[in-house]
């Protein structure tokens, strides 16, 4: 729960190092402020955006195809500057080939986080499962 015990839900570019999930933010504000006083998060990554029915003219049988994750776990905020500075490398490297570089400056005044990985599910909606997920590839 937030400060206010409102539920708190933030979308953050992420990177997933076998089980850990690494986060990155401001060091201060709301999501900051909430997880210093709980660490326990949940995660939930949703991919589609296909419609599907069983019937066209039944409304509750409409549905979304798509592909969702769920992780529950645990926050440990990061102060190392050489781990925060490789977690913010496998960050990038979640999203492009490309070689990166930080300056000291911004590896210093950025959050890390690492979430622990205590539980992760997985579903698939209207379509054939592929490739599971796997928590020791």
């Amino acid at each position: 729960m937030s400060l206010n015990d409102q539920p708190y839900v933030l979308p953050m570019n992420f990177a997933l190092d076998g089980d850990v999930v690494i986060l990155h933010s401001a060091m201060h504000g709301r999501m900051w402020d909430t997880l210093k006083m709980n660490p326990r998060v949940s995660i939930n990554w949703t991919l589609g955006e296909e419609i599907a029915w069983q019937d066209v003219q039944v409304g509750c049988s409409y549905r979304v195809k798509s592909s969702s994750v769920l992780i529950e776990g645990t926050v440990e905020f990061v102060d190392d500057y050489d781990e925060k500075y490789q977690c913010m490398l496998k960050t990038m490297g979640q999203y492009s080939d490309l070689p990166f570089k930080f300056n000291e400056p911004a590896i210093r005044n950025v959050g890390v986080m690492k979430v622990h990985i205590a539980s992760i599910t997985g579903k698939i909606f209207g379509a054939k499962a592929t490739t599971p997920w796997n928590k020791n590839q």
